[in-house]
């Protein structure tokens, strides 16, 4: 079955560059974007995304979020891409634009997938890892740091009908990268997400790019320890280890591939001026996944009686600087080695 509407539900810097991905190779997306001043710019110039190989400007359909009760013709595939926090109204935004036969694929950090399969039914849900390094800090302008040629997604249906056609969604989203298709989709998603804990929170916390964070070989243990902490939450709960990013194999020791996953990240999806998302959240004065992340790690480590102390302390000092009570900067550095030992 061909996608004759795609919509893409949340344009920033991966969404936007992605969506241009797709319209490039000849599909019809709409943008569905939060930014007022970005739906603009869009509507007005085009999308540029500039990326090491090229700096390509594409046309598009921007709609606000306040628009979309004016759209008329419904979307046979619909890419949810807004922040995990926002995945629950997201999910019921789109709802009454699904065509009867659409699907809805979370490509999302976090665990989005339990709430898009409430609100729209499992049958129509597909699960999604992504690896994509980008970053916006002007309206109109992605600045994607891997192009299709170095970014990674994940793709897996939660119930046999569905799964049967994620072949279909990923011959859309190859446009933009290599694609996997697993039929464990929950446990590759827990994979991205123990990569996610020991490095999008944990860095940004010193309000520095990740590449210079992981000079310092304390702070790489200390987000390592993060990772190990997910992946035992992880295994507790019932997810496997499994290769993701590429990897052809996972290592059969929990704390080893810990680290692998966390060195897959800093080889593969990390350059001098990486700035993780939680960091550009902050820099732009909004809140960050925390919560989705390493609050995940924590919540689910106190329901099954596993001590998370890294993951607590990074979700301490995080809030901390979302409250206003601490600023995210270097000088943090000591709290959190002393917190989690």
């Amino acid at each position: 079955m061909s996608f004759d509407r795609i919509a893409i539900v949340g344009a920033g810097a991966n969404g936007a560059s992605i969506g241009a991905d797709f319209i490039q190779a000849g599909y019809n997306v709409t943008f569905i974007e939060q930014w007022p001043e970005h739906v603009d710019a869009m509507n007005r110039n085009g999308v540029t995304v500039c990326s090491p190989e090229e700096t390509v400007v594409t046309k598009v359909t921007a709609k606000h979020l306040c628009q979309v009760a004016e759209i008329k013709d419904k979307f046979d595939l619909v890419f949810i891409m807004v922040k995990a926090y926002d995945t629950r109204w997201a999910a019921e935004l789109i709802k009454p634009i699904l065509a009867d036969h659409a699907l809805v694929v979370g490509l999302q950090n976090g665990m989005t997938i339990d709430d898009l399969s409430e609100i729209l039914g499992v049958n129509r849900v597909i699960g999604a890892v992504i690896e994509c390094s980008s970053n916006m800090f002007d309206a109109g302008i992605c600045n994607r740091e891997t192009p299709p040629s170095g970014s990674w997604f994940a793709l897996g249906g939660l119930v046999e009908e569905t799964h049967a056609r994620v072949e279909e969604v990923a011959t859309v989203l190859r446009n933009a990268g290599t694609v996997e298709v697993y039929a464990d989709i929950r446990s590759a998603k827990w994979m991205k997400l123990v990569a996610n804990a020991s490095e999008l929170v944990p860095s940004a916390l010193l309000n520095q790019p990740l590449h210079e964070v992981v000079q310092d070989q304390e702070m790489v243990d200390y987000m390592t320890t993060c990772a190990k902490e997910a992946l035992a939450v992880c295994i507790s709960s019932g997810s496997k280890m499994v290769p993701i990013f590429g990897l052809t194999e996972a290592q059969q020791n929990p704390d080893l591939y810990a680290v692998e996953l966390f060195e897959q990240v800093l080889e593969h999806f990390t350059f001098p001026r990486t700035l993780t998302t939680v960091l550009q959240d902050w820099r732009k004065g909004r809140r960050a996944e925390i919560g989705e992340i390493n609050g995940l790690v924590v919540r689910e480590g106190e329901r099954l009686g596993i001590p998370t102390p890294a993951n607590a302390i990074t979700l301490d000092v995080a809030r901390q600087i979302e409250s206003g009570e601490l600023e995210a900067s270097p000088d943090n550095r000591s709290r959190i080695i002393a917190g989690y030992r």
